[in-house]
């Protein structure tokens, strides 16, 4: 009896020395920044809490709008000892980059006009701030990082003041002209069409980002429950600072999760480069890029210091830039269970990187189970995706261009499980990647050979092991399904040896000369189509279980993929374990002897419907 209650006495103790976290900070509407920031005497910005909260403490804001930047003085210590900043259980709560505006004066019809003094901005004007950066295009006309809202949505910069002076379409306009002055004004012209803007809301871009510390190396720092919105954030390309609406600033061990994050000029999410006076001055050199690289591994590139972020579960959309933007820093992340759409829809200028998840050297890094659609291109994989998987990811009516960018990487990358649904499924420039079980529906487009010089990297490290061209191939394809536009023969012409094998051609479908046995159907619809219910998005098809016998295959492993032509190294997964691809797009496993292709276990005849999210 007495050494149970010892042992009571001790687990009492040791439960309690596991629980004991930080200091919690409660932030509220109602507050004040003189309170100590408990819940009965709230703070009232995140940033007051921002400035008290230390490793190990939580900052929780309850119901209401915040309009506020949030400059996180510090991060965490540890992945165990990190700085929480949560909404409350079950309350909405906005932090915007966004400030209402009243006082407009009707001009004519439907357009309105409001002066706002500089003083207003305090020292950032949106309206004074023209979208710039190396591989951005212009689209011969001025575009800035402001922007105008009404009822939370926001409307279109005209290119020219006379499209206000014409009657409402349907695309309404803003235009604004600033003093340069502080002393001077803004003056914005909008159309509402058919509403008071005096009465709806109206907000105008204010801040440049939401969420993003000044400083580099704020760690392990967890974001969760927020509405995040209204950013004038600048153009984001690999080789300068990137700022998103949140945004980690060459840091480590973030956790974003279950955050909307919308309405951000250019970039929803950025995982990227730190800024230096090099930034913006290497458009359309490969060097320049290299250079950047090298710059990277002088402050610090490894996984001791930066990446291995976690974006999960947020909601992204209406970025004209991208949703997910990364540049050296999405190295050892996981990007997972992410709905991306509305990404770069406007395309009122265009450049080098529009996608829903655009990353240079995405190293060991992994996008798994994402929902993108309705984006100009879905995820976009440039430079050093080594080590890098894509599975389990639903993409669909992205367009113009395609589904999944590789370009310019030597491998090993692994695209598995995936359902590539819009018009153009793949396009590559690139070697060293596999493709397995995968559904692949529309065009695959392939790159006959690449002179730029890029890095291969050490095996899970980010030291430049040499540079090499992309001579094109170096590529596997098995068990994938592939349908109508789906053409294998764009590999015949490539450089190096390509491997194929279990794969299944349907509709059309063609096979490229690197399969040995091909099975083609070339008549048979399975009449892939994707419904979208009150309960989620799902798949119909129609399925014969007997392609599995019909043909051999195998579970595709790390033996059989073998090495990689230009770094000479083995497909494993980013925690290092080998490939073993034996469940499929939801987890069930596969018939180790008779694998179905594609990326679901069928095991009955007919017509499917699957929930795929």
């Amino acid at each position: 009896m007495r050494i149970s209650v010892i042992y009571i006495i001790l687990l009492a103790f040791f439960i309690q020395a596991c629980s004991f976290g930080g200091n919690e900070y409660h932030v509220s509407t109602t507050g004040n920044d003189s309170n100590p920031g408990s819940e009965s005497e709230p703070l009232k910005t995140i940033m007051a809490a921002a400035e008290l909260a230390q490793p190990g403490d939580i900052i929780t804001i309850h119901e209401g709008i915040y309009r506020e930047r949030i400059d996180p003085p510090r991060g965490g210590a540890s992945d165990r000892d990190r700085i929480t900043y949560q909404a409350y259980p079950g309350d909405e709560v906005m932090i915007k980059g966004s400030e209402l505006v009243t006082g407009w004066e009707r001009v004519q019809d439907d357009t309105w006009k409001v002066i706002i003094p500089n003083s207003f901005f305090g020292d950032f004007n949106p309206y004074q701030d023209l979208i710039k950066g190396d591989w951005f295009s212009r689209r011969g006309r001025d575009h800035h990082t402001g922007a105008v809202y009404l009822n939370g949505h926001w409307l279109t910069e005209a290119a020219h003041k006379d499209s206000l002076t014409k009657p409402v379409g349907q695309t309404p306009y803003w235009i604004a002209e600033s003093d340069s002055i502080q002393d001077g004004n803004t003056t914005i012209w909008a159309q509402f069409k058919g509403v008071d803007p005096n009465i709806e809301e109206v907000e105008i871009n204010v801040r440049q980002t939401v969420f993003y510390p000044t400083e580099t190396g704020v760690n392990y720092l967890t974001i969760s429950g927020f509405i995040m919105e209204h950013a004038a954030t600048p153009w984001a390309p690999p080789t300068a600072e990137q700022i998103g609406l949140i945004g980690t600033n060459w840091s480590k061990g973030w956790i974003i999760e279950n955050n909307t994050v919308r309405y951000s000029t250019c970039v929803g999410i950025a995982l990227g480069k730190h800024g230096d006076e090099y930034d913006n001055t290497s458009a359309n050199s490969a060097e320049g890029y290299v250079k950047t690289i090298e710059r990277g591994l002088e402050q610090g590139w490894s996984g001791e210091n930066i990446g291995h972020h976690i974006v999960r579960n947020n909601e992204i959309s209406h970025c004209e830039q991208a949703g997910i933007v990364g540049s050296l820093g999405p190295i050892f992340c996981e990007i997972y269970e992410n709905e991306i759409h509305d990404i770069h829809i406007r395309r009122l200028f265009s450049g080098a990187e529009m996608a829903g998840i655009k990353l240079h050297g995405a190293v060991d890094t992994e996008i798994r189970g994402n929902h993108i659609y309705r984006c100009t291109r879905g995820i976009w994989l440039d430079w050093m995706a080594q080590g890098t998987r894509v599975t389990q990811n639903l993409l669909h009516d992205n367009g113009p261009s395609e589904d999944l960018f590789m370009e310019v990487n030597h491998g090993p990358s692994m695209v598995d499980n995936n359902l590539l649904l819009s018009g153009t499924s793949i396009l590559v420039n690139s070697q060293g990647a596999a493709y397995v079980h995968n559904l692949i529906a529309g065009r695959i487009a392939v790159h006959a050979g690449e002179r730029r010089l890029t890095p291969f990297l050490t095996e899970h490290g980010t030291e430049m092991a040499g540079l090499a061209p992309n001579k094109s191939g170096d590529e596997r394809y098995y068990n994938n399904i592939l349908v109508g536009e789906a053409d294998l023969s764009a590999y015949d012409k490539t450089v190096l040896t390509n491997w194929m094998d279990g794969n299944v051609y349907l509709k059309g479908a063609k096979p490229g000369k690197a399969e040995p046995y091909p099975f083609v159907l070339e008549e048979y619809d399975p009449g892939f189509k994707l419904i979208e219910e009150e309960n989620g998005w799902f798949l119909e098809f129609n399925a014969d279980i007997s392609w599995a016998p019909i043909q051999s295959r195998k579970v595709i492993t790390t033996d059989i993929l073998g090495l990689v032509s230009v770094p000479g190294l083995p497909y494993v997964k980013p925690d290092e374990s080998l490939y073993n691809i034996n469940h499929d797009f939801l987890g069930n496993k596969r018939n180790a002897k008779e694998p179905f292709p594609g990326p679901f276990a069928i095991e009955e005849n007919g017509k499917q419907k699957i929930k795929v999210w």
